[in-house]
């Protein structure tokens, strides 16, 4: 049933769509962000269709994963701003990594959120030390309110270009 609706609004989708035909983003940003069903990225950040990369995992923690994403999407796609957005009533904040192994069965690194403004700051650190994405001259930190729909800027870098 569900397959159906999708292949549906699919169909509705195809004949009306916005035609982009650049992969590039064109405000050379991408935002890594939460999974969360409740976070329209898009509209959330005022963004429009070719805009922005947008990569979602668990909580918006940046992983090898992420640093392959914006590895591409800065050398390749021309990325130079990067946007880490967590969000309140995360189901990775105020658990254990611990807690989490036990619930899932999974003996694999979640990243637990025991603190936003800490997690966005290791994040953003990861992003300004790695070796991979050096074109990447700002990334901010930013905390996305479930109940409001307001952000928060919580950490900012920006590399002074030489």
């Amino acid at each position: 049933m569900e397959i159906a609706r999708l292949l549906d609004a699919n169909a509705h989708y195809a004949g009306a769509r916005a035609r982009v035909h650049e992969a590039r983003p064109s405000r050379q940003l991408a935002v890594v962000t939460c999974m969360d069903a409740r976070i329209d990225v898009f509209a959330v950040l005022g963004l429009y269709l070719g805009e922005a990369h947008v990569i979602r995992n668990a909580g918006g923690r940046v992983d090898d994963d992420v640093v392959r994403s914006l590895a591409l999407s800065s050398h390749v796609l021309g990325v130079n701003t990067v946007v880490v957005m967590q969000h309140t009533k995360c189901g990775l904040a105020g658990v254990t990594e611990e807690q989490l192994h036990e619930l899932t069965g999974a003996d694999i690194e979640f990243h637990a959120i025991a603190d936003h403004h800490e997690a966005l700051a290791e994040d953003v650190e990861i992003i300004r030390s790695s070796p991979y994405l050096t074109p990447i001259n700002v990334i901010a930190g930013f905390v996305y309110d479930v109940e409001t729909g307001e952000i928060t800027e919580s950490t900012r870098y920006e590399r002074i270009p030489t």
